[in-house]
């Protein structure tokens, strides 16, 4: 990590506080171990007596990701019975629709796929390029959210397993991305911006995750920070599967590929390698010189880039000229448009003491 992370901090031996965290956090967890086996034995219990006499007594996000894919695979060697879940919003690889059918299948777990309305989302997209913010998959990330809970709802779900974890994802500066739950942010840049009104679109904002959380008593599990994951030996295991590695993190998505190789290092000087590496670094996977060696390689491949954003513009029936206009474009920052940081920050902040004080 380095000063593309505005609030990075550096101790006397230059250690970052991202890393610092991360190293804390991780001997913390590490002298929990006993206590995490019990606490996720405990959880299963849970959800298995939640999902009594139901069809489902989970749901679990994929992408057709190792993370993903790896949660459903432990989730089904622990006796749940999870519904695989995978919100589509155009963009999967056709080696994400197939890690999503193989894992599936091998497994034989039920596929539920939360397609979204192309035009709506597609429209929202551009207007997030427009905006010229860094945070270009904030509508992904809600939208996975709000498919995720709305079909947990119709099904009577109550707990949601997501692949999210701190061991391969850990380090992530907030300078790099603001909260994808503030919907007056999302509708304030699609008011600017947009050409469509958004009907369809499952938002997922702080009212909405207090409604699922307080009222329909819907819990989020990150599963995978109650093991020991290595997702080396999870890849390995998922490829005897015939599941396949993209071979980079979240390449899963033609769009998300384009915007953490392109879009983000070449207009806002945001590389996620960094990010990724550094996890590498702290857990012992590669040696800092080696990490600098990667990251002197260009973030995208020259050879297949312009394949890459003509394809990109084609399905947002944009010219090339228009993107190169999106990627000249002055950067913003959230605090550029509408937005309710300060009332979130808040009621985050009342929620978290009154969660520690119970």
């Amino acid at each position: 990590m380095d000063t593309s992370d505005s609030e990075i901090l550096f101790d006397s031996q230059m250690y970052c506080n991202h890393c610092n965290s991360y190293l804390s956090q991780k001997a913390k967890l590490s002298s929990q171990i006993d206590s995490l086996s019990n606490l996720l034995n405990t959880k299963i219990l849970q959800i298995k007596k939640s999902g009594r006499n139901k069809k489902y007594d989970c749901v679990i996000g994929v992408s057709g990701g190792a993370d993903g894919c790896y949660s459903a695979y432990l989730s089904k060697k622990m006796g749940l019975r999870p519904l695989l879940v995978h919100m589509d919003n155009g963009w999967n690889s056709t080696t994400s629709v197939e890690n999503i059918k193989v894992i599936a299948d091998k497994l034989q777990l039920d596929y539920e796929s939360y397609v979204l309305d192309w035009e709506e989302f597609k429209d929202l997209q551009l207007s997030f390029l427009k905006a010229s913010v860094p945070e270009i998959e904030t509508p992904t990330d809600i939208a996975i959210l709000g498919s995720l809970h709305k079909i947990a709802g119709k099904y009577g779900v109550k707990h949601i397993i997501m692949g999210c974890n701190f061991s391969t994802e850990g380090i992530l500066p907030k300078s790099w991305h603001y909260d994808a739950k503030d919907k007056k942010f999302v509708t304030g840049i699609q008011s600017i911006f947009g050409k469509v009104r958004l009907k369809s679109f499952p938002f997922f904002d702080f009212w909405t995750e207090a409604y699922y959380k307080l009222i329909k008593r819907t819990k989020i599990f990150y599963l995978l920070n109650y093991v020991n994951y290595d997702r080396t030996k999870a890849v390995e295991l998922l490829k005897g599967f015939g599941w396949k590695d993209y071979m980079e993190k979240h390449h899963e998505s033609h769009y998300t590929k384009l915007v953490q190789t392109y879009i983000l290092p070449v207009k806002f000087h945001i590389d996620y390698r960094k990010v990724f590496l550094s996890v590498s670094i702290c857990n012992g996977d590669i040696r800092r010189e080696d990490a600098l060696k990667i990251l002197e390689r260009p973030y995208y491949n020259t050879n297949t880039v312009g394949d890459e954003i003509g394809y990109v513009c084609k399905k947002l029936q944009i010219t090339a000229s228009e993107f190169e206009q999106i990627m000249r474009a002055p950067i913003k920052s959230y605090k550029d448009y509408p937005n309710n940081q300060r009332i979130i920050s808040l009621v985050y902040m009342a929620y978290h003491n009154l969660v520690t004080k119970n």
